[in-house]
């Protein structure tokens, strides 16, 4: 499961699915730092990963990183 690479947080589910389709990262709900999707997570999304089975693996296969980056 995905977790807060500041405080170790384990993220919940819906908290998963909102960093998946936020733009500019989310806050951790613990201890507040915001959070983003890693570089290689960015990079599956970007190749059209998008389908009902990868929602369902979503929460699974995200990591996070604590600050922002750019697949390009």
């Amino acid at each position: 499961m995905v977790r807060c690479t500041n405080c170790d947080y384990k993220w919940k589910t819906k908290d998963v699915l909102a960093v998946g389709f936020a733009n500019h990262g989310k806050d951790c709900s613990n201890c507040g730092k915001k959070q983003y999707l890693s570089k290689d997570t960015q990079h599956y999304l970007s190749l059209g990963y998008v389908s009902l089975f990868f929602l369902l693996i979503m929460p699974f296969v995200i990591k996070l990183s604590g600050r922002e980056e750019s697949i390009w």
